[in-house]
């Protein structure tokens, strides 16, 4: 008989926002499945799927997130104990081989293959379930289907090609060890997977499953991911088309928000302080700035339909797992800190608090703004260095007096991290779309062209709507003036400066640069961003990264000794070496 190896984990009760499993599923977690006594009800496609998102929630998958996405970046430098994490300390120091521990990938694959198992099989199921319905089957399909893309859009991101298949492996006779597949290749093969079940996708889950809406994959999710693939693509027109989806299917919900009168988001904050956008507001008064932070990263339960209005696409968590079986952020608790240990095993780097510092000059945090960009304080704190961001449940600012004056809940306990773990959110996607936009000005010519000056406009209205957003102040008044992005390299700059302040310690860091020294061709800014933060050894880091191949990762080691069809990366030689500086002396 055939066997499914792997575990199927009920940890999906927090999503539903119930203290049980009964409502998306109730199954014991099982080692091992006999699969001609499984596949029979949608029960089983149910436990499956729900495996699916478990299996995303693992600190394996969460801290190569953050750690692929960020931690090579200039954001991330060492925090406390960072030696009893030798790999991490090590990336840390740009010195990465293929014997590090996270260059392994197997936690991807594993959700990877539990979504084609749900692709294969759920079909026969609702043949023989009466109960589960054609709709239900093609909903499920687009789920996974994403899911399946949105791990092996890490995997490219991170490595450049990957093995790549669509096939499910239920015993150990398959025939595993494919050779990678060109970056380029995955990359069409994941728009073409999603443009072709975008429709069948859940558009909305019922109110009475509100914390599906994020923590699910909707429409909305698949529109995100293809905005963004569409990017790495240079497809702009396309990456603009999703990014408007998902503005208007925001607006929208942020307009039912107003209907029901729950929501702090006015028709004034659309209008006038977020150009039209539907984001989270944040409520001012003569000596009060905050709440944005709260209701998107903290555990603000009550307002769930104004989170709505901005998340996209979360991983759930909860800060009481005992109660309930959902796990806790164990990633964030680990690297970024607790109420036991506030600086983590990271933390914001010197660079980011020497640019705070600044009194002008600044190339992170503008020198405009000064002291009024809410998210130095949402980031950082500034008293004991650490990370903020994911490891306090609120933040509130005071205006009251010309510097503002910041207090903090208490960190979330040590393993009873809640923060969800947010993938896609709406200013994210709005600023995505600014990259696009600026891309498509023709050369790098200044705006007498009245169609480069149009999309120089768009681009800059989308970028100043999440800065306003940000500006701890009373009065409505913008801190980024156009005039000074009149052509298309400062707007350029703009956005990639405005991506790293809106989404620092989120996971995007790095992949911004890899994704700039990919359409360029240069390495250079990466470069740059990865100097600014080293204390020791810049010479070989400039030599290594000036290597296009070297702003991938390499190979595990043991992944390489049981696939012998992958080929190491040429910037790590045979991946054996304890650090990168024999490879960049050849």
């Amino acid at each position: 008989m055939k066997r499914i190896h792997y575990y199927i984990i009920c940890a999906f009760s927090a999503i539903c926002g119930l203290s049980s499993c009964t409502d998306f599923l109730e199954i014991k977690p099982q080692n091992e499945i006999i699969l001609e006594q499984f596949w029979n009800e949608k029960a089983d496609v149910d436990a499956i799927i729900a495996g699916c998102y478990s299996g995303m929630q693992s600190e394996g998958v969460i801290k190569r997130m953050m750690i692929w996405g960020e931690f090579r970046s200039d954001n991330i430098g060492p925090g406390n104990n960072i030696s009893s994490d030798g790999s991490l300390e090590k990336i840390l120091k740009e010195n990465i081989d293929a014997k590090n521990s996270y260059t392994s990938w197997g936690g991807f694959y594993t959700v990877i293959n539990r979504c084609n198992t749900v692709i294969e099989y759920a079909p026969g199921v609702a043949a023989d379930d009466p109960a589960y319905t054609e709709s239900e089957l093609q909903a499920n399909i687009a789920e996974m289907v994403a899911l399946r893309s949105l791990c092996y859009f890490y995997l490219i991101r991170a490595f450049r090609d990957v093995p790549f298949s669509r096939k499910a492996y239920i015993d150990d006779s398959q025939k595993m060890d494919l050779p990678a597949t060109k970056f380029d290749d995955v990359l069409d093969s994941l728009i073409y997977d999603l443009e072709g079940v975008q429709n069948m996708a859940i558009k909305r889950y019922p109110e009475t499953k509100e914390m599906y809406q994020t923590g699910r994959i909707t429409q909305d999710a698949i529109h995100a991911l293809l905005c963004e693939l569409y990017l790495w693509k240079k497809d702009y027109e396309n990456c603009i088309r999703y990014a408007d989806m998902v503005i208007e299917s925001k607006k929208q919900i942020a307009e039912e928000n107003r209907n029901r009168r729950s929501s702090s988001f006015s028709n004034e904050d659309n209008q006038e302080r977020f150009n039209g956008f539907p984001l989270v507001s944040n409520s001012t008064s003569n000596s009060y700035f905050g709440d944005a932070y709260t209701v998107l990263f903290g555990r603000d339960r009550g307002n769930v339909n104004e989170a709505n209005q901005e998340i996209i696409f979360q991983l759930v968590f909860d800060d009481n797992p005992s109660d309930n079986g959902m796990p806790a952020n164990g990633a964030v608790n680990s690297f970024y800190g607790n109420s036991s240990a506030s600086i983590g095993l990271v933390a914001p780097s010197d660079y980011i608090f020497s640019d705070i510092d600044k009194a002008s000059g600044r190339k992170v945090f503008a020198d405009r703004n000064k002291t009024r960009d809410s998210r130095i304080y949402i980031n950082c704190n500034l008293e004991d260095k650490s990370i903020n961001k994911y490891t306090t449940s609120s933040i509130d600012i005071s205006v009251a007096s010309s510097t503002p004056e910041v207090s903090y809940d208490s960190r979330y306990s040590q393993n009873q991290n809640g923060s969800n773990w947010i993938i896609y959110r709406l200013t994210d996607i709005m600023l995505l779309k600014a990259e696009a936009l600026t891309q498509m000005v023709q050369n790098n010519s200044d705006e007498s062209n009245d169609v480069n000056k149009s999309l120089l406009d768009r681009a800059f209205t989308l970028v100043n709507a999440v800065n306003k957003r940000a500006v701890c102040q009373n009065q409505l008044a913008d801190t980024l003036k156009r005039t000074d992005y009149s052509s298309k390299s400062d707007m350029e700059n703009l956005v990639l400066q405005e991506r790293q302040r809106e989404l620092m310690f989120e996971g995007k860091r790095w992949f911004d640069l890899v994704r700039l020294s990919q359409r360029t061709g240069s390495t250079s800014t990466l470069k740059t961003a990865a100097l600014a933060k080293a204390t020791s050894g810049e010479g070989l880091i400039s030599n290594h990264l000036t290597k296009m191949d070297a702003i991938y990762w390499p190979y595990n080691l043991d992944e390489m000794k049981v696939n012998l069809n992958l080929v190491q990366n040429p910037a790590f030689g045979s991946g054996e070496n304890d650090s990168y500086e024999k490879t960049t002396k050849k």
